[in-house]
């Protein structure tokens, strides 16, 4: 009595296994989406010890400008995102 190098039950097997390495469409790849747009950071105001009037007037200059750039850097951040949006 001969032996049959593969037994029935394998090549049933993997002929059955086979079933599902058909031809489908691949998935589409997932769509990457990049933000260039720097992070906001807090804005920090200058810290002041006022004692004198002139002392004051110098803070406030200081903290207007402190202001202002910061405004400055949040307007430059709204324009990117934006421009990103569309």
């Amino acid at each position: 009595m001969k032996t049959s190098k593969c037994a029935p039950g394998l090549l049933l097997l993997s002929l059955s296994l086979l079933q599902g390495c058909g031809t489908t469409q691949p998935l589409p790849a997932p769509r990457l989406t990049v933000n260039s747009c720097p992070r906001v950071q807090p804005c920090q105001l200058p810290a002041a010890r006022v004692r004198s009037n002139g002392d004051m007037n110098m803070a406030l200059d200081r903290a207007e400008g402190a202001w202002a750039e910061c405004a400055a850097v949040v307007d430059m951040i709204a324009a990117c995102q934006a421009k990103a949006d569309q």
